[in-house]
């Protein structure tokens, strides 16, 4: 039975935080992508640089729903998502072929979101779960309604839950890996885990 109500939630979640809508060409991000994809075709076929950035182009959508889940904005997850994809370019020789590169790419994107935010020292707020339009096509008419709860009970999980959460239950990852991310041991990613997904199995009525 908890196995069930986990995967419920992730997948509940996973449409509360839709990989990707379509990225406009001229926006920074597009014009990232753009430059990967010309990489792509200037380099041979199999050299190192081609697969990486395949493997880059290939991981986006993934990493505008962490951005998503992180800064709860769309303009301010796909200026997170430029920024990891310009960093993880310029230090591609620091990654270890054969490791989780996911893992890597969300570290990067993390601890810009953590840098910004003590930068700017500011809190985006989206009460009315604005971003989620901005990202995807609205969800069918009889799914709304459990949309709009699932962003009411995600709002009121502490953002250390959430994000460990999302991590795990959307993303499909380790605790172990999970734990590297957010640079604490496995054992407290699953602490947080179960009591993001007990509160919300609750309030969501998932059992």
């Amino acid at each position: 039975m908890a196995a069930f109500v986990f995967a419920e939630l992730g997948q509940r979640l996973r449409e509360y935080y839709p990989e990707a809508a379509p990225i406009e060409p001229d926006s920074r991000l597009g014009k990232v992508l753009s430059r990967l994809t010309r990489i792509l075709g200037a380099t041979e076929a199999n050299g190192p640089a081609v697969a990486f950035s395949q493997e880059l182009i290939g991981i986006v959508p993934r990493l505008r729903r962490y951005a998503t889940s992180l800064t709860r904005d769309a303009i301010e997850s796909d200026d997170l998502v430029q920024m990891t994809l310009l960093k993880a370019w310029e230090f591609r020789d620091r990654f270890e072929p054969g490791s989780n590169l996911v893992a890597w790419l969300f570290t990067i994107l993390r601890n810009g979101h953590i840098n910004g935010r003590r930068k700017y020292w500011r809190e985006v707020a989206d009460p009315d779960g604005a971003h989620a339009g901005t990202l995807a096509e609205p969800a069918a008419q009889e799914h709304k309604v459990e949309l709009h709860d699932l962003q009411q009970a995600l709002g009121r999980l502490d953002q250390p839950h959430r994000e460990a959460l999302t991590l795990i239950a959307v993303e499909g990852l380790t605790y172990e890996a999970a734990a590297a991310i957010l640079g604490c041991p496995p054992g407290t990613v699953k602490s947080r885990v179960s009591r993001a997904r007990d509160r919300l199995s609750h309030e969501l009525g998932v059992v």
